[in-house]
């Protein structure tokens, strides 16, 4: 890569778009389970969904014949240190209790990282590994 005068200087993360199979399944996770709101989207030509929390959005696709396959990015046993995404959270321990009330799929009960951040990974409805950090 040649070097930059000056580099592009991103600001933040926008979105994350996922392909789905079932968008009211994906809408009980993201809004019921992790409290996200259901935003209005543009009128694509394809259904879809997108779910909002602080300045981060969730961009869902239902699965059709020009989208990508639904589902786990690397289909097998889901782990912690497989693709997934994170949500900063208030409390752990209270998301981990919430999950388990609604029969969530938990990955990884809360854990330490070794600069003293909680986290706790879920599985969506079509498998992407969520993850929610407690710094």
């Amino acid at each position: 890569m040649n070097k930059m005068t000056t580099p592009i200087q991103v600001k933040a993360l926008d979105h994350v778009t996922l392909v789905v199979k079932d968008l009211e399944a994906s809408k009980e996770f993201y809004c019921g389970l992790l409290g996200m709101e259901d935003v209005p989207r543009p009128d694509f030509t394809f259904a879809g969904k997108w779910f909002q929390a602080g300045d981060t959005q969730i961009h869902l696709i239902l699965e059709h014949g020009q989208s990508g396959p639904a589902g786990e990015i690397r289909p097998g046993e889901p782990t912690t240190r497989n693709h997934h995404f994170a949500f900063l959270v208030e409390d752990v321990q209270f998301c981990f209790e919430a999950a388990k009330a609604e029969s969530a799929t938990i990955i990884s009960e809360p854990k330490s990282r070794p600069d003293g951040a909680v986290q706790l990974f879920l599985q969506d409805p079509d498998g992407y590994v969520v993850e929610l950090c407690q710094p």
